[in-house]
């Protein structure tokens, strides 16, 4: 709910979001951060409201929905030609201590013709990432919060600018409209399960790509690919020994066909490598990027 989070948290995958140092700060840090100026307009138990300061803004939906745009909301009423609109929209379910299920869309007005090119796959390979890139920071968060206390939840953590808003705000409604926990269906001894290694942490077949159509779809078909590279190389390879002195006479062509053998063996090295950081497991280290 911190957007100036972004260029920390997602450090090396979203690139420099500011261009140009602020000449009012003494520093620049290198991940090209900076102040975000926001307030919240509203907040009541169905949720929230925060305008940002460049007329965007964020809505909190009690008790899973968090929606919003960095553009300006169009005004009920306006006839004039439709400004470009583009929206984050997230649904996160508590479905065990510690696990959570989280449904994302970004419904938008512009650029929409390159969802008929784009292979949603392709699309889920960059969110994934970025995904992955929260989830270890915020399981860690979510220890140190267990550590120090739900009802103390400030002194695990330092909120002092105006960005954070709306994570104080989310902080309140929940202490104050859930008493600072969440009412599992199953009681629960109310401790989080033990911090698993990261491939499992991580993962992204079971959480992601299993459920996917179009993802499940080019996994099978990337698969398919690898063992075809792998099975062309062998042949290459039989073709040549079988070939010499008849077909394949020269040093080129016998430099050639064994140029195309190591080629496709390269290729299905790689798109094994391809398949198991975007599809399996790709470890993120923030101090790495």
């Amino acid at each position: 709910m911190d957007p100036a989070h972004v260029p920390y948290a997602h450090k090396g995958l979203m690139g420099k979001l500011r261009k140009k140092e602020d000449p009012g700060r003494v520093e620049f840090d290198i991940e090209g951060g900076g102040p975000v100026k926001m307030k919240i307009e509203e907040a009541n138990i169905a949720g929230f409201l925060s305008e940002q300061d460049n007329s965007g803004y964020f809505r909190y939906v009690a008790p899973c929905t968090f929606y919003g745009s960095p553009l300006p909301k169009e005004e009920k009423g306006e006839k004039k030609k439709k400004p470009p609109q583009f929206m984050l929209v997230f649904m996160c379910v508590p479905v065990s201590p510690g696990k959570s299920r989280v449904i994302w869309a970004f419904p938008r007005n512009v650029g929409v013709w390159l969802d008929k090119v784009i292979p949603r796959w392709y699309y889920h390979i960059g969110q994934n990432a970025i995904l992955d890139s929260d989830i270890y920071l915020l399981h860690i968060e979510e220890r140190n919060f267990a550590a120090a206390g739900v009802e103390n939840w400030q002194k695990a953590v330092y909120v002092p600018t105006s960005s954070d808003n709306m994570v104080i705000a989310f902080r309140n409604w929940f202490r104050k409209h859930c008493k600072s926990q969440v009412g599992w269906a199953a009681p629960t001894i109310g401790q989080l399960p033990e911090t698993p290694t990261k491939d499992k942490l991580m993962e992204r077949y079971w959480s992601h790509v299993a459920q996917c159509r179009s993802c499940s779809a080019a996994l099978k078909t990337m698969k398919a690919l690898e063992v075809a590279l792998q099975v062309a190389s062998v042949a290459v390879v039989g073709f040549l020994a079988v070939a010499k002195g008849t077909l394949v006479t020269s040093v080129v062509q016998r430099a050639a066909v064994v140029s195309l053998a190591v080629l496709c063996f390269a290729a299905s090295r790689w798109l094994a490598s391809f398949i198991e950081k975007n599809f399996y497991f790709q470890d993120y280290v923030h101090a790495y990027k």
